[in-house]
């Protein structure tokens, strides 16, 4: 078993380095182009390896955290990426896909909330976690609802929801990337550091972007 759980864990570590960078370079250069949508799919395809290996190492060594990321990451890319389908009239079989994803995202998403609260009265404050991610989830659930049913005043709400989650999942993935690694930084850097900090640069960014990119109907 030990075995196997290094060799998820060094396809994890690889898949997440190149997320990481290629996540870096789509964000840093100019949006739209082919090079753009290339490092996309690169970031994509490595972002669901990390996902889906996150969820095999917290299967075989029990890890909150690691479950957590695994299920938030593959919830966004795939939303993400789903999204870029929604540019063309949409067909009853991507509805269909489209929903089941939303659905199943919304069962997890309760079973974090109701988790994260059974934690809180154990007196676990990882409980927060789970209800941080959980509260997430509902925002980005009650946008893919709201979507769906047709009812955003967004002409380009697929290339908004594209962009937000897609930073979302680099967020996600950077966050994880410094809290395993908080203990190869300076000892004076608080912890909570490492969880906020990613989410709050890079949130000032979406809303930038959204802005700028929005197109009312």
């Amino acid at each position: 078993m030990t075995l196997i759980f290094n060799f998820f864990l060094l396809i994890h570590i690889l898949s997440g380095a190149v997320g990481l960078l290629s996540g870096l370079i789509n964000i840093i250069q100019p949006k739209g182009n082919k090079r753009h949508k290339f490092i996309g799919r690169i970031f994509f395809v490595s972002m669901i390896i990390v996902g889906i290996s996150s969820l095999i190492l917290s299967y075989i060594n029990p890890n909150y955290f690691l479950f957590i990321m695994g299920v938030f990451t593959l919830y966004m890319v795939v939303s993400a990426q789903r999204y870029l389908k929604h540019k063309r009239p949409r067909t009853h079989f991507s509805q269909l896909t489209d929903w089941i994803i939303t659905k199943t995202m919304l069962a997890v998403c309760l079973i974090f909330l109701g988790l994260g609260v059974w934690l809180l009265i154990q007196s676990n404050m990882f409980g927060i976690v789970f209800l941080t991610f959980g509260g997430l989830s509902l925002m980005f659930i009650s946008q893919d609802i709201r979507y769906l049913k047709k009812r955003s005043k967004i002409k380009n709400y697929w290339l908004l929801a594209h962009l937000q989650r897609m930073v979302g999942s680099f967020i996600a993935a950077l966050t994880a990337f410094l809290v395993v690694n908080a203990q190869y930084f300076p000892e004076q850097i608080p912890s909570l550091v490492f969880w906020l900090v990613p989410t709050i640069v890079l949130t000032l960014f979406i809303v930038k972007w959204s802005k700028k990119h929005r197109i009312k109907s």
